[in-house]
């Protein structure tokens, strides 16, 4: 497979565990947008774009799992800063058990069959 293919690959992957991802680093505690971007791609993520994250910042504000808050700055823009709320840790937990669940099940036919 070339590395294109891999790439979108990789994307598509990405996509559908992100919220769970910065779910996850809010656990860890508030943050803002270019952070939990920088954070992510240390992580091995790759670089997360802000066209990419703030609609999932929006999206997990607009269902309660997160709460926002812009911050004036001394210098420079302000900033939006973002928490984790109770319903967010509560989904993070169950979703991240059936993460791991689809994890596994993805791990054992991999095993079973991916090298025939």
């Amino acid at each position: 497979m070339k590395g294109k293919a891999r790439t979108d690959r990789r994307a598509s992957w990405l996509k559908g565990v992100l919220d769970l991802l910065v779910l996850a680093g809010l656990a860890e505690g508030e943050s803002y947008g270019y952070a939990i971007a920088k954070r992510l791609d240390e992580a091995g993520f790759g670089t997360i774009k802000g066209g990419t994250l703030y609609p999932v910042l929006n999206r997990l504000e607009e269902a309660g799992l997160v709460d926002a808050e812009y911050r004036a700055a001394e210098r420079g823009p302000g900033r939006r800063y973002y928490r984790i709320t109770d319903e967010g840790r509560a989904f993070l937990a169950e979703q991240a058990a059936a993460w791991t669940e689809f994890d596994e099940a993805v791990r054992s036919a991999l095993g079973a069959g991916g090298n025939t």
